[in-house]
């Protein structure tokens, strides 16, 4: 067995002990799987025709489970380029529902069945009627629904593109998505009756990095704070692609503009949730670190602009490059020092709004709207 899982995961939220107890994981999850090796930091291989027990413990431990690559065109024990399709932490799974705050009798609906497992649990608390599951990929859809059939379960299960919810169902009490979003559908908030809420991981094109955010409904708009960070795989059409080839020409740095900086990555990177806020339509990579250094890319996704920044540890001057009609790092650091201004909040001080006009992100309050760019 390629290392081994970490111990059990604390219990979930009172009310869905018993969904826990009674809807394992493992019986959603196909042979061969590839969960993450909190040990070694990689993606891993465990099939249990090979490794019974392995398997097993992969399936109860407390680790986001690979269960496609690709969008379904990978093959083999290797693993692919893009992880597609999953099953997500049971700690991550336990708090969103906790998040949802929802009682028997509610009725909800999830966007992204995946393995099904979720759709499950909602189903052994709030009973098959109450629950409808979309889920975009037909072949992992079938598969959801064999497994939920195998352990009884028989929610409304929809093949379609889930940014669109459901509206033949609706309304819903809840909504629940199980996909990283960079927008917040309306067609989620009309759904909602009411008093109802959407919980959904929600983060910018920064960097891969979500956050849970629960939306209260009223009014013909949603609103509400975020509650937890997250990594999710991204709603199919909300993906970010960048090549690095299309920005940075051959020779490299030679020909940018070099400059220099004391920001050191301890205080960049826990920082990314704000920068993606103020420094839009900006991807950053994090390259590996070699000994104390680590190059922290920055790509625009409206032109061919890049910069890059090559962070060494201990305080230290660090050198800059950037080139393109963006000063990109020049605005990563006017980023940090707005931060820095208003206290270096976290994401509790953060809120979403959503309305017909679109999602805002907001500091304290929704009146103080977090604008890129401004001051």
């Amino acid at each position: 067995m390629p290392g081994r899982p970490p111990a059990a995961w604390d219990a979930p939220a009172p009310g869905w002990e018993a969904a826990f107890a009674q809807v394992p994981r493992a019986a959603f999850l196909p042979d061969l799987v590839w969960p993450y090796d909190m040990a070694r930091r990689t993606t891993v291989a465990v099939d249990r025709a090979l490794d019974p027990s392995g398997w097993q413990e992969y399936a109860e431990a407390d680790v986001p489970i690979v269960t496609q690559w690709d969008d379904g065109e990978h093959a083999g024990r290797e693993p692919g380029r893009v992880s597609t399709s999953s099953a997500s932490m049971p700690s991550v799974v336990a708090g969103m529902l906790d998040d949802l705050r929802v009682e028997p009798g509610r009725r909800v609906l999830e966007v992204g069945t995946g393995t099904g497992w979720n759709a499950a649990l909602l189903c052994h608390r709030l009973g098959d009627a109450n629950v409808t599951s979309v889920e975009v990929d037909p072949v992992v859809a079938a598969r959801a629904r064999a497994a939920l059939d195998r352990a009884g379960y028989r929610p409304a299960l929809v093949v379609g593109d889930g940014f669109a919810g459901h509206p033949a169902g609706a309304p819903y009490d809840r909504v629940v998505a199980t996909c990283g979003l960079r927008e917040i559908p309306y067609a989620w908030v009309a759904q909602t009756a009411p008093g109802g809420l959407v919980v959904a991981p929600w983060g910018t094109h920064f960097d891969n990095g979500d956050a849970v955010v629960r939306l209260e409904v009223a009014d013909g708009r949603a609103e509400g704070r975020f509650t937890r960070p997250v990594e999710f795989m991204k709603m199919r059409s909300q993906r970010t692609a960048v090549r690095h080839a299309e920005h940075v020409p051959p020779q490299g740095t030679a020909g940018a503009e070099e400059s220099a900086t004391m920001l050191s990555a301890e205080e960049l990177l826990p920082a990314a949730f704000v920068l993606g806020l103020r420094v839009p339509h900006c991807v950053q990579a994090v390259a590996g670190k070699r000994g104390d250094t680590r190059p922290i890319w920055y790509y625009s996704r409206t032109d061919r602009s890049w910069a890059v920044a090559v962070l060494r540890d201990g305080g230290r001057e660090n050198a800059v490059w950037q080139s393109g009609p963006r000063r990109l790092w020049d605005e990563t650091e006017a980023a940090v020092r707005w931060w820095r201004a208003r206290g270096r909040p976290g994401l509790d001080r953060f809120g979403l709004s959503v309305d017909p006009a679109g999602t805002r992100v907001w500091l304290d309050r929704p009146e103080d709207e977090v604008t890129p760019g401004r001051a």
